[in-house]
């Protein structure tokens, strides 16, 4: 496996978004009870950054028109949103995280 490193794992506070960069790829980092997501930090009803918005109940926000995507899964949970964000598997090691951008997080 090729992990990218994009951070350290301190870099996105528990029940936060933190942005981050894989070779040119926009991340948005979450940390949910101790695990780290990455979602693709593009909503993909609009144009606006998932990582500018809000973390709320296992979701975060689209800043630009309030719909929410699952931060485990990148699935939409509410409208105007309708179309899944993609997810990608991230690893913490000595205290840094990793993303692999070629596999994402359902093909674990």
């Amino acid at each position: 496996m090729n992990w990218i490193d994009i951070g350290p794992s301190e870099m996105v506070e528990e029940g936060d978004v933190a942005a981050a960069d894989a070779h040119g790829t926009p991340l948005a980092i979450f940390r949910k009870e101790g695990r780290f997501f990455a979602l693709h930090d593009l909503c993909t009803h609009g144009q606006a950054r998932l990582s500018e918005g809000f973390v709320e109940d296992g979701c975060i926000e689209c800043p630009l028109h309030q719909g929410l995507f699952d931060i485990e899964t990148g699935e939409p949970r509410s409208a105007p949103v309708t179309v899944a964000v993609r997810c990608y598997t991230v690893r913490e090691k000595d205290g840094r995280l990793g993303i692999e951008l070629g596999r994402q997080a359902d093909e674990e």
